[in-house]
C-alpha cells in the first residue's frame, strides 16, 4: 500500500502519551580471542509487541539501526551487526510482509582491537509496534569490557520522528489542548461487537434463503424422530446441540487460513476506502453476487465434494458423523450463503483489523445459522410455527440480489471520488439507486419476472405491500436528482457522494456552498486578511461520517450561520489521489535515513494532520485563530448540539 509509511506515522504520533518502554535492552561483551570481541545487545520485548529487523524493504516499518562510536585507529568493526532469527509475516500495522522479533532478540557485532579499552558506546534507533500503535525510540548502549551486563534506558523520539519536517510543521499555540485519549481497548471491543452483529445479521439473512430454510425441519426431524424413551430423546437433543456447535466451528475455521497465509492480502483491510483498484474489484464481485441471487447462475461447490461428504455422514456414526452432516449443510447451502459470506468479508475488510475481525464476523454468522437447528431440536413443538417453504424464499433471495447490486455502486463511487473521474456524480449515483429500487418494486408487484421463473404465479399480498413500499422509496429519492435537490435523500446521508460533486454547476466545490480552502497556507492567508478564526476540517472523499456531519450537522441553520459568518473553512482531504505539482513535492527524512516523498494532495493533508495535531482520524475539526492559537479541544463525529456548543466555545475563547 502506498500509504503504509504514512499510516505508521499516524499511529506513531497518536501514541505520544505512552509512558512505558515495551522494549528494554541489555548489553554484554564476550571475548572471542586475544584481540577479537563480540558486542551483544539483547532486546527484551513485551507481549504483543514487535521489534523490527535491520533488513526491511521500503514501504514498511523503519528498520532497526546501530551507530557505533569508536576511534577508527583502535577499533575495527568486522562485518555488519548480525541478528537472531526473525519472524517474517504479514504485519497488521503496515499491511505488508515484515521481518520482526517477538519476546526476545539478540544483535551481535564482531570487533577487533589491539588496545585495552574500558567500554564502547553505541546508539540503537528502533521502531516497535503492537497491533494498534507504534513508537519510535533510541537507546544509548554501553558495552563494558569487564564482562558485566548493563540494562539500558530508552529515549522517546516519537515527537521528533522526522529529521526535516519544517515543510509541514506549523507553530501552533495551546498544543496542550491536543490531548490524546488512549482507549484502544474500548474501541476494539466496540469493533468486535459490531462485526459480530454484522455476521449475525448475515446469518439470519442466510436462514431465509431457499438453500437453508427447508433444511431446518428436515434436519431437526432427523434428531427427534423415532425416539420413544427419555434417554434417546435427551441424547438426540444433545446431538442436535453438537450439530449446531459443529456448524459454528466450520464457519470459524474458514477464517483460520487468514491467520497464517496471505490468501487474501490483508492490505485490503485498511485501504479499501481509498484504493481505486480494490474498490473496482469489489464492485465486480458484488455485481456477480447480485446476478447469482437473481438466478442467472449459481456459485456452488463441486457436486462431487458434496456427495463425498454426504456419504461419509451416512456411513460414519457418532460425533464424526454429526460433523459431516454439518459440513454437508455448509456445502449444500453455499450457493445462497456464499454471496452473504462475501459481503461479510467486505464488511470485515471495511473495519480496521485483520484475521481476528474476520473470525469474529464468522462467529456471528455461524451462531445465527446454527441457532434455529438447536432451538427447534430442543423444542420440536415450535416447528409448527415455522412458515412453509415456498416462492417467498426465492423472492427474498432476489431482494438480496438488488441490495447487493446497490451496494456494488458504493464501491465504484469510492473509486470515482478519490480519483476524480467524474463518472458517478451525486445525481448519477442516486439515479442508479432510483432505477434499482424501481426495478425491485416492479418485480415485487409482479410486473415482470426473471426468465427462469414461473410466469403464472400470482403475486402475494405481502409482495404487493412491500412493492409499494419500495416504490415509495424510489419516489422519495427522485427529488434528489433535481438541481435544487442537494438537501434531499437524507436517508442515504453519508452513503452518497457529497452534494457539491454534482452534474449541475455549483458556485464552488465546497460543502453547502461555503467559501472554503483546500490548502492550509492559502486559507491561513485569507483568514488573516479577514481577521477571522479558522475551522480546520480534516476530511476524506470516502469518509462516511464526514458526509453525515456536512449533511446533518452543518445544514442546521445555527451551525451554518456560525461557520459561514465567523470562520474561514479549510478542508483538507486526506484521501485525495490528485498529484501535486512536481515543484510542490515534499521530502521527509526519517532519523534512520529513510525518506518519504509526499506526492499527492491527500498524503500532504494526512501528514500535516499527523505532524501538527497528533491525529489520524477523520472527521477531525480544529478551531484556530489566525495566529495559530488552538481555541479549544478538537472534536470529531458528534451530534448537532455538541457541535454547535463547540463552535460557540471556540468563538468565546478568541
Amino acid at each position: 500500500m502506498k500509504n503504509n509509511l504514512l499510516a505508521l506515522l499516524f499511529l506513531t504520533l497518536s501514541f505520544l502519551g505512552y509512558s512505558q518502554d515495551p522494549i528494554t535492552f541489555e548489553t554484554q561483551v564476550k571475548k572471542i580471542s586475544e584481540n577479537t570481541f563480540e558486542l551483544v545487545t539483547t532486546a527484551n520485548i513485551q507481549n504483543n509487541w514487535r521489534l523490527y529487523s535491520q533488513n526491511l524493504s521500503s514501504g514498511g516499518a523503519i528498520p532497526t539501526e546501530f551507530i557505533f562510536n569508536y576511534k577508527s585507529q583502535s577499533i575495527k568493526l568486522i562485518g555488519d551487526v548480525k541478528e537472531s532469527q526473525s519472524i517474517t509475516k504479514f504485519d497488521p500495522i503496515f499491511q505488508v510482509e515484515q521481518s520482526y522479533f517477538e519476546n526476545k532478540s539478540t544483535f551481535t557485532q564482531l570487533i577487533e582491537t589491539n588496545k585495552t579499552i574500558d567500554n564502547i558506546s553505541a546508539v540503537i534507533a528502533y521502531q516497535a509496534c503492537d497491533d494498534i500503535v507504534c513508537i519510535f525510540r533510541e537507546a544509548n548502549l554501553i558495552f563494558n569490557f569487564d564482562g558485566s551486563t548493563l540494562a539500558i534506558d530508552n529515549i522517546d523520539l516519537t515527537s521528533d520522528i522526522y529529521e526535516n519536517n519544517n515543510a509541514l510543521a506549523i507553530d501552533l499555540k495551546n498544543t496542550e489542548l491536543l490531548t490524546t485519549i488512549n482507549d484502544s481497548s474500548a474501541l476494539t471491543s466496540n469493533s468486535y461487537l459490531n462485526l459480530f452483529i454484522l455476521g449475525f445479521i448475515g446469518g439470519l439473512l442466510a436462514l431465509l434463503t431457499p438453500c437453508v430454510f427447508p433444511m431446518i425441519p428436515l434436519t431437526v426431524s432427523f434428531f427427534t424422530n423415532n425416539n420413544n424413551n427419555n434417554n434417546s430423546k435427551n441424547n438426540s437433543k444433545f446431538n442436535a446441540i453438537t450439530y449446531g456447535l459443529f456448524i459454528i466451528g466450520i464457519y470459524l475455521s474458514l477464517s483460520i487460513p487468514f491467520h497464517f497465509l496471505d490468501s487474501i492480502n490483508p492490505e485490503i483491510l485498511n485501504s479499501i476506502s481509498t484504493n481505486a483498484g480494490l474498490n473496482i474489484f469489489f464492485f465486480i464481485v458484488f455485481v456477480l453476487f447480485a446476478f447469482s441471487f437473481f438466478g442467472f447462475y449459481e456459485i456452488t461447490i463441486p457436486s462431487k465434494w458434496v456427495n463425498s461428504i454426504d456419504s461419509k455422514s451416512n456411513s460414519i456414526g457418532g460425533y464424526i458423523g454429526i460433523f459431516f452432516m454439518a459440513l454437508t449443510l455448509v456445502l449444500v447451502s453455499f450457493s445462497c450463503t456464499g454471496p452473504i459470506l462475501g459481503s461479510l468479508l467486505v464488511g470485515s475488510i471495511s473495519s480496521q483489523g485483520g484475521a481476528i475481525q474476520l473470525t469474529i464476523g464468522m462467529l456471528g454468522f455461524g451462531v445465527a445459522l446454527a441457532l434455529p437447528f438447536t432451538i427447534f431440536a430442543l423444542f420440536p413443538n415450535l416447528l409448527s410455527t415455522l412458515p412453509k417453504s415456498g416462492r417467498w424464499m426465492n423472492t427474498f433471495k432476489v431482494i438480496l440480489g438488488f441490495l447487493e447490486l446497490g451496494f456494488a455502486f458504493k464501491f465504484l463511487s469510492n473509486a470515482d471520488l478519490v480519483e476524480h473521474w467524474g463518472i458517478l456524480k451525486r445525481e448519477v449515483f442516486i439515479g442508479i439507486w432510483v432505477l434499482i429500487s424501481f426495478a425491485l418494486s416492479m418485480y415485487l408487484l409482479g410486473l415482470y419476472k426473471f426468465p427462469h421463473e414461473n410466469k403464472s404465479v400470482i403475486t402475494s399480498k405481502f409482495n404487493l405491500i412491500l412493492g409499494f413500499f419500495v416504490l415509495g422509496f424510489s419516489v422519495y429519492l427522485f427529488p434528489a436528482l433535481l438541481q435544487n435537490g442537494s438537501d434531499k435523500a437524507r436517508m442515504l446521508s453519508g452513503f452518497t457522494p457529497p452534494a457539491f460533486y454534482s452534474i449541475y454547476t455549483k458556485s464552488n466545490d465546497c460543502p453547502l456552498g461555503f467559501t472554503c480552502f483546500k490548502d492550509f497556507d492559502s486559507g491561513l492567508s485569507y483568514a488573516k486578511s479577514q481577521n477571522k478564526p479558522i475551522l480546520l476540517d480534516f476530511t476524506g472523499w470516502a469518509c462516511v461520517n464526514c458526509r453525515r456531519i456536512e449533511e446533518n450537522v452543518w445544514t442546521d441553520p445555527q451551525v451554518y450561520s456560525l461557520i459561514n459568518d465567523n470562520f474561514v473553512l479549510i478542508s483538507l482531504y486526506v484521501d485525495d489521489r490528485k498529484e501535486l505539482d512536481v515543484k510542490d513535492f515534499i521530502t521527509l527524512k526519517y532519523k534512520s535515513g529513510k525518506e518519504k516523498i509526499i506526492k499527492t494532495v491527500g498524503e500532504k493533508g494526512a501528514t500535516f494532520q499527523a505532524i501538527n495535531f497528533k491525529s489520524a482520524s477523520q472527521p477531525y475539526y480544529v478551531l484556530l485563530d489566525n495566529d495559530l492559537r488552538i481555541l479549544n479541544k478538537p472534536i470529531q463525529y458528534t451530534s448537532k448540539d455538541k457541535y454547535l456548543n463547540w463552535l460557540k466555545e471556540g468563538l468565546s475563547n478568541l
